[in-house]
């Protein structure tokens, strides 16, 4: 199996430490490693207070 390719696996521990929120996709073809997609979200604080809506 290819999965012990170093490069491959230090740019998945990189894809890794950077985000706080997200996802980190491997994508495997033919038992080899050919695409790491990372994505982070951005979470926001709700506001606590419900303002009425106009009507």
């Amino acid at each position: 199996m290819g999965f012990h390719d170093p490069e491959k696996i230090e740019e998945i521990k990189k894809a890794i430490e950077k985000i706080k929120f997200g996802s980190v996709l491997i994508t495997i073809h033919e038992e080899q490693i050919t695409q790491i997609d990372a994505t982070e979200k951005v979470r926001f604080a709700q506001n606590k207070k419900r303002h009425p809506k106009n009507k």
